[in-house]
């Protein structure tokens, strides 16, 4: 079959560069489903973008699908005829809808007997035909969330289009796209090339962007920039800090990049490293070098989208951009540091945290309670956490921090020593905030974890409270970050804390009457609900983690522990028909009436090998597990409760548990709690028992 390559561009006023990237491969994405849907094949596929145009180029697009067979299934063969012979109204029907005589209807074999049908050949779309309706789908499928006018027109796009190619081989007549007729003519370097350029062939378009001065692969574009990155900073025998985002920021601001270095005065330094850094990153698209001992260097380096005949002259006037900027951190440090933290404390009480809830200052208070008694169950020191809780929102009035968003605790970690506070104290106003998002670093110290785990607990329980949970995509107070953070911490820093108990201080903290009833309960469902996603990114079955939660525990420690254990022992032979024996015990006990009760197994009534086996070997059983449970060694202690697989498939094959003597029955029953008893001091292991 005939194919050709396919070039679709929209040419238009600079995009927005944060969503260049995702902009460009949803409109890949869009093109190469449009052409799936409709069944037509194509080759390797490539995606464009840069400031002024999103494209793609197909390889090898057939311009037309294959033709198919499509069965269509009427009454059964059995319901089309009368008696009489002739066709029933059910067969007459179906022939008038499909268009043909009923005498046209064959007998199609199916599953469920002979139907009447009718099989036709139905030719394949053609590419060209259905080329501007792909394009239209694709466009408006682009995640753009608010569109633009302009002009007299009522075209929306995210930004507006002064040009559209479509080209399927030469074929470059397709229709009109966001109001402009489709062409084989773009356009180069908005400064570097003037006029129009006439594309001969699509697969000629990278090509011929290049000779315009524009690299219109993204990809390439990139790794030209960070390479050129790394060449400016080597030359200062530094190393560029090149952060992912900001590199696709940039890329997405430039058509033709080229690299240059540029330089601030070294007393900038005595500035904190991190505003002199957001300050070049967030305001001017600067990357920053560091040494060899990664220290600040009083170097940048910026992305031009042109090649200047006075690259000098550009340095300069970026250098005087960036000047002020760096005054002005310099001046708030300055600042900032005739007033101590301690001193800023009751300025708190103007910054209102939530109107129910009070204001920072009220938090800080309960913060400040809750954070000393966590620091004393995790064997931290007490006074130093309540002391990181007072000051922990106090730079939250800072000049720097009100310039700087994104300063907030690092700031007041500097203030902190320079106010010569506790060098514990000083990191962990800078630490509360850590884990900042997913993979993100933890709190160091004791110090910082009670602190950080504090401030969270004192909003979830707070939120929660006053009956503002999150709901769907709503989550204003960030609460499934903050326990997610909350469960990383003490799971990853090993500390036993029981959850159920940590909510209920944090509650404590808050006025009377302040949190609706049931709160702490709600909240501790709510967190250990977040531990399903955390383990479905370690690839453990829901049925597992399903396992452990139905224990009702509240050690997110302990939990992440006996879920990795139940998890090493679904990989067992035995676990499959111990599980499902724990099943059907569960399902035996669960119809017992309410209050029966169980007492100890009576070796006097065990009758038959089978039963005084399995009796023996839970008596053995349960001393080995339990010396493994008393040191949390819950892989271990299900490891050997695998053993029992034999001995309880013999018990289930040989025994009536419900037998007519009431004396047998019951030790019987008692035997069988003894069991899911044993099983159960790690999960409730018929869980896993999940039905095919």
């Amino acid at each position: 079959m005939s194919t050709e390559n396919l070039l679709v561009e929209l040419g238009t006023e600079e995009l927005p560069p944060k969503a260049l990237k995702s902009l460009g491969l949803a409109f890949r994405d869009g093109i190469v489903d449009g052409l799936g849907q409709r069944e037509l094949d194509f080759g390797e596929v490539q995606w464009f973008a840069s400031p002024r145009r999103l494209a793609v180029l197909v390889h090898g697009v057939a311009l037309q699908a294959a033709d198919r067979e499509v069965e269509v299934l009427g009454p059964p063969v059995d319901r089309a005829r009368d008696d009489a012979g002739d066709w029933t109204p059910a067969a007459a029907g179906f022939a008038r809808k499909q268009g043909v005589e009923p005498d046209a209807l064959q007998s199609i074999d199916t599953p469920k007997g002979a139907r009447l049908g009718l099989r036709s050949r139905v030719s394949g779309v053609k590419t060209r035909e259905c080329l501007n309706e792909i394009i239209q789908g694709s466009i408006q499928q682009l995640p753009i969330p608010k569109r633009m006018r302009w002009g007299a027109s009522r075209v929306e796009f995210v930004r507006p289009v002064h040009w559209v190619v479509a080209m399927l081989g030469q074929d470059c007549d397709h229709g009109e796209i966001l109001g402009l007729p489709t062409g084989n003519t773009t356009r180069g370097h908005r400064f570097h090339s003037s006029g129009t350029i006439t594309l001969q062939r699509p697969e000629d378009y990278a090509a011929a962007l290049a000779e315009a001065r524009v690299v219109a692969d993204f990809e390439q574009r990139q790794q030209m920039i960070r390479e050129q990155v790394a060449i400016e900073a080597s030359a200062l025998q530094a190393t560029a800090v090149i952060d992912q985002d900001l590199l696709d920021e940039v890329t997405g601001l430039v058509e033709w990049p080229v690299a240059l270095t540029g330089s601030f005065e070294a007393r900038f330094l005595e500035v904190p490293a991190e505003a002199l850094v957001s300050s070049m990153k967030e305001h001017q698209k600067y990357f920053h070098l560091v040494d060899q001992q990664g220290q600040l260097k009083p170097n940048f380096v910026t992305l031009c989208n042109i090649e200047s005949t006075d690259p000098i002259q550009v340095i300069a006037g970026n250098e005087r951009v960036i000047r002020p900027r760096l005054a002005d951190a310099a001046f708030f440090f300055a600042t900032d540091k005739k007033v101590p933290l301690a001193d800023r404390v009751e300025q708190l009480n103007s910054i209102v945290f939530q109107k129910q809830l009070g204001t920072v200052y009220d938090k800080t208070q309960r913060v400040v309670g809750l954070a000393g008694a966590l620091a004393e169950q995790i064997g931290a020191p007490v006074e130093s956490a309540r002391r990181a809780a007072l000051l922990s929102k106090t730079d939250l009035g800072t000049d720097m921090v009100l310039e700087f968003s994104d300063m907030q605790g690092i700031a007041g970690s500097y203030y902190a020593l320079h106010d010569g506070e506790e060098a514990d104290v000083a990191a962990a106003l800078a630490q509360q905030y850590w884990p900042r998002f997913a993979g993100d670093q933890l709190p160091e110290s004791g110090t910082a974890c009670a602190l950080g785990i504090a401030d969270r607990l004192d909003t979830l329980v707070g939120i929660f409270g006053i009956g503002q949970p999150p709901s769907g995509s709503k989550d204003p107070f960030a609460l499934r970050r903050a326990s997610l953070a909350v469960l990383r911490i003490m799971v990853e820093k090993n500390l036993d804390l029981d959850l159920r108990n940590c909510l209920k201080l944090a509650a404590a903290q808050f006025p009377e009457d302040t949190l609706a009833e049931g709160t702490t309960g709600q909240v501790l469902v709510y967190m250990i609900e977040r531990f399903r996603a955390w383990f479905e990114e370690e690839h453990i079955a829901a049925e597992v983690f399903r396992a452990v939660s139905a224990r009702n525990l509240s050690r997110p420690l302990d939990i992440q522990r006996r879920v990795h254990a139940v998890d090493a022992f679904t990989r067992l032979p035995q676990a499959a028909a111990l599980a499902a024996a724990n099943k059907r015990v569960s399902n035996i006990l669960d119809k017992l009436e309410e209050g029966h009760q169980f007492g100890e197994v009576s070796a006097d009534l065990l009758h038959g090998a089978q039963e005084k086996a399995l009796a023996e070997q839970l008596q053995a059983l349960a001393h080995t597990s339990g010396e493994h449970l008393a040191r949390d060694e819950y892989t271990q202690a299900l490891a050997c409760l695998a053993d029992l697989r034999d001995t309880v498939d013999s018990f289930f094959d040989s025994v009536m548990v419900n037998a007519d003597d009431s004396a047998l029955r019951h030790n019987r029953l008692n035997l069988l709690k003894k069991l899911r008893d044993l099983f159960l001091q790690v999960a409730d292991i018929s869980q896993l028992a999940v039905s095919k």
